[in-house]
């Protein structure tokens, strides 16, 4: 698997020099992952329909309906 070049950071990512974040790296079938802080080391690559999985259960968890 190639490097992707097309990495963004959270829009969460905090004040300052907004290192305190995930990176992710889109592509139409996969998503890739990266620490902020140490963008040379390992990354982590999930199937697109998963990693979107995972994004609406973080949004459930944060605002659940009544």
């Amino acid at each position: 698997m190639t490097t992707p070049d097309n990495w963004r950071k959270s829009s969460y990512s905090g004040g300052g020099d907004g290192n305190n974040c995930v990176e992710i790296a889109p592509t139409p079938t996969h998503t890739t992952v990266r620490d902020s802080k140490t963008p040379t080391r390992a990354t982590l690559t999930f199937p697109t329909p998963t990693f979107t999985t995972f994004l609406e259960a973080l949004k459930k968890s944060r605002h659940p309906h009544p």
